[in-house]
């Protein structure tokens, strides 16, 4: 597209002109999510306003506490809930070695396994194998009821349903296997909606809406990247917010082995997401320039018209900011709720988004151009 939509005159703070429409695309992680928490507070200082927000698993929790608060009350809501989900494991000193450090994570997250999350999910007091088959105790070795009370008490239901910000969660069909958005635009959404998006087995139960029953959306796709994609009706500036980095050393233990076979198989399929969208995008724009050199006598031939809308879209440009872990991070780090390792990422997020903002001209003249294109500009 040659001209950017005439809404890109908004500007944030730093002086990057704004397109018609700003996601952020939260993935899942579990306890990386307080990564994307940095992210949003400091998109917030950043007074760049997010239009709609999308997210699986953590990242459904961490979007329905902003879709679900007006924007003063956005970071304390945050705040709230990561505070109380690491309010168990106090802030340790700080190790000298790695592999101390590495101790110390993998003991957090046992700890977590024993006794579970404030405010998030508790052990059940009964074994699965011993419960009465078909019932939730069966299904889980969690209890979810607490996030349900969390997110009644932290977001304002009406104001995410009727509010100016769209919220789109994701969910998978345990039945069917197929995957299902839960958006605002489509249907109200409650508590139930993002704990569906979260429920992970075997660890936490599956929710029950409207007579089906969902798991995690991660157990399809780590990423709501497709969705937000699929749906664009504006010209965009999405930032999708990764947990999980592509990119990293090769394994010299078997607790690195845990890690990177995690990392690969969730970053793997935002990954392949991502270059096929973008793939796809640089085809379409091949048709239309072909099609624009067509002599006047076809252009309104009916296939040649088809084949225009088929290859028609508006801009968008994609901002990864990736967080990429510590060397004493292992397998566990998505479950390890920490209050220290918490404020660690909510910071690394912070970061990542100054970094960006530093090289946002590069962002900003794609905007004005009326461009398609991915960016990362954090280090790697």
């Amino acid at each position: 597209m040659a001209d950017a939509d005439p809404r890109s005159q908004r500007r944030s703070r730093t002086a990057m002109p704004l397109p018609g429409c700003v996601a952020l695309v939260l993935q899942g992680g579990g306890a990386l999510g307080s990564y994307q928490a940095g992210v949003i507070e400091a998109l917030g200082e950043a007074e760049i306003g997010i239009d709609w927000v999308a997210g699986i698993s953590i990242g459904a929790i961490n979007a329905a506490l902003v879709a679900g608060n007006p924007p003063e009350r956005r970071v304390a809501a945050l705040r709230a809930f990561w505070d109380e989900a690491t309010s168990a494991l106090p802030s340790f000193p700080i190790w000298p070695q790695d592999a101390l450090r590495e101790v110390l994570h993998e003991w957090s997250a046992g700890m977590v396994m024993a006794t579970g999350v404030p405010g998030f999910f508790r052990p059940r007091p009964v074994p699965p194998a011993m419960a009465l088959p078909g019932t939730p105790e069966a299904l889980s070795f969690y209890d979810s009821s607490p996030l349900a009370a969390t997110l009644d008490d932290l977001v304002d239901w009406d104001l995410l349903n009727d509010g100016p910000m769209r919220l789109s969660v994701g969910a998978v069909d345990i039945e069917t296997g197929n995957f299902r958005y839960f958006d605002t635009s489509e249907c109200r959404i409650d508590a139930r909606h993002v704990m569906a998006s979260g429920a992970l087995p075997p660890g936490l139960p599956p929710v029950e809406i409207d007579g089906r029953w969902y798991w995690d959306g991660g157990l399809v796709s780590n990423t709501p990247l497709t969705h937000v994609l699929d749906h664009q009706r504006d010209s965009m500036l999405v930032f999708q917010v990764d947990l999980f980095s592509a990119i990293d050393d090769r394994p010299k233990t078997i607790l690195d082995v845990m890690a990177r076979e995690k990392e690969i198989r969730f970053s793997s399929r935002t990954r392949a997401v991502t270059a096929e969208r973008m793939r796809l995008r640089e085809e379409r724009a091949a048709i239309r320039k072909v099609l624009a050199k067509l002599p006047d006598d076809l252009k309104d031939d009916p296939d040649v018209v088809a084949l225009g809308e088929q290859a028609a879209e508006m801009p968008v440009n994609l901002v990864h900011l990736i967080y990429r872990a510590n060397a004493w991070e292992g397998g566990s780090r998505d479950f390890e709720f920490s209050q220290r390792t918490m404020r660690e990422h909510w910071h690394a997020g912070e970061a990542a988004v100054a970094e960006t903002m530093a090289n946002a001209r590069l962002i900003a003249q794609n905007i004005i151009d009326g461009r398609t294109a991915a960016f990362d500009l954090t280090h790697r």
